[in-house]
Order: C-alpha cells, then sequence, then structure tokens
C-alpha cells in the first residue's frame, strides 16, 4: 500500500434543502448499502467545492442548484471503523424549489425523497447523518 491510499480523502455532502424545509435523501445501493444519505460524492483535482456540489446533485439527482454554500465539515470515523475508509467531508447546504429529482445512477442509489430532517429514514450513513446534525444545530462542526 502507498502512503497515499493511507491518507483520508475528501467527500462532499449536500443537504438540498426545499421550500418546506424537507431535504432530499436517498436509499444507497452498492457502496455505503443499505444507509440513507443526502447526495454527495468526491472532491475532483483542482474542484471548488461549489463544483463538486452542482456537479454530483446533477450526476444523482438531475436537479440544478445554484450557490451551495459551506456549512460544516464532519470526520467520518464510524466509515473508517466499519469499511475501512477514512473520509473527511465538506458539506454544503443548497436551496431547490423542490422538482422531482430524477435516479440518474440506479446502480448506487434506490431513489430520492424529500424528508423532514427532524425525522430521517434509517439506517443513515455516517457523513449524512453527522452533517444534518449540523445542520440543525447551526454548528460547523461536533465533536467525536
Amino acid at each position: 500500500m502507498s502512503s497515499t491510499e493511507s491518507l483520508p480523502k475528501v467527500g462532499i455532502g449536500i443537504i438540498i434543502r426545499r421550500n418546506d424545509g424537507h431535504i432530499l435523501i436517498g436509499k444507497r445501493k452498492g457502496s455505503h448499502a443499505p444507509y440513507y444519505s443526502i447526495p454527495g460524492g468526491h472532491l475532483e483535482l483542482g474542484e471548488t467545492f461549489e463544483q463538486t456540489a452542482i456537479r454530483e446533485v446533477m450526476e444523482e439527482t438531475g436537479l440544478t442548484i445554484t450557490d451551495p454554500m459551506v456549512i460544516a465539515i464532519t470526520n467520518n470515523l464510524r466509515t473508517y471503523r466499519e469499511e475501512g475508509k477514512h473520509y473527511v467531508s465538506v458539506v454544503l447546504l443548497a436551496e431547490h424549489g423542490g422538482g422531482a429529482p430524477i435516479n440518474r445512477e440506479p446502480d448506487r442509489c434506490e431513489g430520492w425523497q424529500w424528508v423532514d430532517p427532524n425525522h430521517l429514514p434509517m439506517p443513515h450513513f455516517d457523513a449524512s447523518e453527522q452533517s444534518i446534525a449540523c445542520y440543525l444545530q447551526g454548528v460547523h462542526y461536533l465533536k467525536a
């Protein structure tokens, strides 16, 4: 194993908030199954956090978001303990009118739904659960 393979990776998570306060959640298949999660993915070389958020949301849901804003960071140690993959995730918040998302990656997601962030479906992916907790508590980071 090279030294770079043992370094934490950077994930991007996007909380998409609809006008009524509900947020978009998908049920993962394959990687991170059977967990529910906000949209997200990997930061690519040379991308800003905002560019990654816009790209990932379009790739996964077909929704267009504008002006996503960084609101939190998470250290995903539960995933590291369970899967041996260590991620630090940058969390962004984006507003959306609430149009119907399209499941553009059916091999990775069972489908998308708008949910009340105070009543998340379970089981929930570590990074997503921490991200939503930061959002609800109005904090940028939750100490482990």
